[in-house]
């Protein structure tokens, strides 16, 4: 594979884990570890691991990011303060 996509990927990666952490919405981090798994999957089917590859789309960027954002739907968003 080409070294210069898999970096890309890499770097990717590594700016959606970093955004995941230091955003302050809960929505945009449910939305940016998604994102997150998606790259990793991305890495895990250029580097030949498919079967890895298909347990972290569906399960990482699939269904995790649907609960996670489901239950940030179901909390108040603002304090009532």
């Amino acid at each position: 594979m080409i070294w210069q996509l898999e970096f890309i990927i890499l770097l990717l990666v590594v700016v959606c884990g970093v955004a995941a952490l230091t955003v302050r919405d809960l929505l945009g981090a449910a939305i940016l570890f998604g994102a997150y798994s998606f790259m990793m999957c991305l890495l895990w089917a250029i580097m030949g691991a498919v079967d890895v590859a298909f347990t972290e789309a569906s399960v990482g960027a699939g269904v995790s990011t649907v609960f996670f954002v489901a239950a940030v739907f179901r909390t108040s968003r603002r304090s009532r303060d």
